[in-house]
């Protein structure tokens, strides 16, 4: 499965209406680390299919999502349950580091 890209119109319904949990990552086309965790992002979206919803948001197609969650770096992943973000993840990591961070938030 891949990742949902999300936007204005659908991050209300994908994310916060969600009946399972959201991993949501905050990146940028142009942020060379976010570049970097994309590949790892996407092998979640396969792992966890079923269990936790994976999607993608970038920052400049929809900032007033992002202000308003205080995303300031990129890349931020952002854990969601229940239509609240529970858990949040600054910089780059491995797949390890990010498969514990999504294990702790579900």
């Amino acid at each position: 499965m891949s990742e949902t890209i999300l936007n204005r119109e659908n991050f209300e319904t994908e994310v916060l209406d969600s009946k399972i949990p959201v991993f949501v990552d905050f990146f940028a086309t142009w942020c060379g680390p976010c570049r970097m965790v994309a590949p790892l992002v996407a092998q979640i979206a396969t792992k966890y299919e079923g269990k936790v919803k994976v999607c993608k948001l970038d920052v400049d197609e929809a900032p007033e999502i992002a202000e308003t969650l205080n995303v300031s770096s990129i890349p931020t992943m952002i854990m969601f349950k229940d239509g609240k973000p529970v858990a949040q993840r600054v910089g780059g990591a491995s797949m390890g580091v990010l498969e514990a961070f999504i294990n702790d938030s579900i």
